[in-house]
């Protein structure tokens, strides 16, 4: 990056930091878990090396994503450390490697405390997950000379028209980079014309999902909980504002008396602000945390972390968090994996061309909106065939595309 951006860059960050801890002070009112570890966010509590594989997840998507490559090199004897963003993608993150690898949030990207975090972390190779692009994290790594790859990398048309108003400056931040491994060619073609270079098209590695061995009992156990075998779908990752657009349609809608809604909220500081919605429209309603859920509940909130394979492994149908907003669609892979239909509302940007494979397999449908996602939902419920049919396409999508996290792997590893 220029020295003028880097000066102005770092003071911007001087201005920057007050606010940013207050931000993070305020989310702790709702969320404790921001309040801890929180010299993580200024170097002040470094994660020591060297390390052989730096790989920064930002939240949950990417920590999901970047769980075959962290295994991969795991069982490669490497020595990983993982950074994340989010009090949720720690968790995810924390569930999946345990105590196998250095865990730690990535500090704020003031070029100062990049540098202050790299020169003790020392990795020997640097991964970035999808859109996860910051000047500061990529000038330090070029001025440290670290090895930067940006892998399994997404760039859609809106976020590419944002970086394009960045001109010279995108182009220097992308030739920070050492590669860029996309999922698809229309990702690919929208790096390069940006300017990036050593742009290779290697695929998802979410469709690489690992479906753990005790996944069967642990989805029976939480649905019989849940509701005692009685049917049940699941809106899965929502986000602000799709509880409500479901739970206005489910007012009258006949799906009502026909299966308990599960409605699983993307971040855990809104589980209680859906349940007040939910009540206040007049459902009976529980949490997954209740020990005890009465059988005439009618929609539950899924107020754990974790879980949402558990979740999705026993639902009759999965309806896509982020899709019914604006918000580019969750990652619907992961109840495709295990053999659930998904319903996907109009956004799905974030994960284009697996919603336009899915639909076109029968893995999925797309409709417009909340009543149209309930009337989906009613009638897979309604032709058990029909749904067992979409449920094995959904796992042969998925069967289809595997192998991106060993491309990767090879790709990465050539000069370690």
């Amino acid at each position: 990056m220029p020295l003028w951006f880097r000066l102005l860059y770092s003071l911007l960050w001087v201005l920057l930091l007050p606010l940013a801890l207050a931000r993070i002070a305020w989310r702790g009112r709702k969320n404790p878990a921001y309040w801890r570890n929180w010299g993580e966010r200024l170097a002040i509590a470094r994660p020591h090396g060297p390390f052989d594989v730096w790989v920064h997840a930002v939240s949950v998507g990417e920590a999901r994503a970047s769980t075959p490559l962290i295994q991969a090199f795991l069982a490669q004897g490497k020595c990983v450390l993982v950074t994340c963003t989010t009090p949720t993608g720690r968790a995810t993150l924390a569930s999946v490697a345990q105590a196998r690898v250095t865990l730690c949030y990535l500090p704020y990207d003031a070029p100062w405390l990049i540098s202050r975090f790299l020169a003790v972390a020392r990795p020997a190779l640097a991964v970035l997950l999808e859109t996860e692009l910051w000047p500061g994290v990529c000038d330090a790594a070029k001025r440290a000379n670290v090895p930067l790859w940006l892998v399994n990398a997404r760039l859609s048309e809106r976020s590419a028209r944002g970086y394009a108003k960045g001109g010279s400056l995108t182009r220097a931040m992308l030739g920070c980079l050492t590669g860029v491994a996309t999922q698809t060619n229309d990702h690919a073609e929208r790096f390069r014309v940006l300017g990036a270079r050593n742009v290779r098209v290697i695929g998802n590695m979410k469709f690489d999902i690992a479906i753990p061995d005790d996944i069967e009992m642990r989805s029976a156990e939480l649905a019989m909980h849940l509701t005692r075998g009685h049917a049940f779908w699941v809106a899965a990752s929502t986000r602000e504002g799709e509880e409500v657009m479901l739970l206005e349609a489910l007012v009258t809608h006949r799906l009502r008396g026909k299966a308990v809604a599960v409605i699983v909220p993307r971040h855990p500081e809104r589980w209680d602000v859906v349940l007040v919605a939910a009540t206040q429209r007049g459902f009976r309603v529980a949490r997954r945390s209740d020990v005890l859920i009465l059988e005439d509940t009618e929609v539950i909130i899924g107020n754990s972390m974790g879980e949402m394979l558990a979740y999705c492994g026993r639902a009759r149908v999965v309806v896509m968090g982020g899709s019914l907003g604006d918000t580019g669609s969750q990652n619907l892979i992961e109840p495709c994996a295990l053999g659930v239909p998904v319903v996907l509302g109009p956004s799905v940007f974030n994960f284009q061309q697996a919603a336009e494979e899915a639909i076109a397999t029968g893995a999925a449908v797309s409709v417009v909106d909340a009543q149209a996602a309930l009337d989906a939902v009613a009638r897979w419920l309604d032709n058990e065939p029909s749904r067992a049919v979409a449920g094995a396409c959904a796992k042969e999508f998925v069967a289809s595309h595997r192998g991106a996290t060993q491309r990767t792997m090879q790709l990465l590893t050539a000069g370690l």
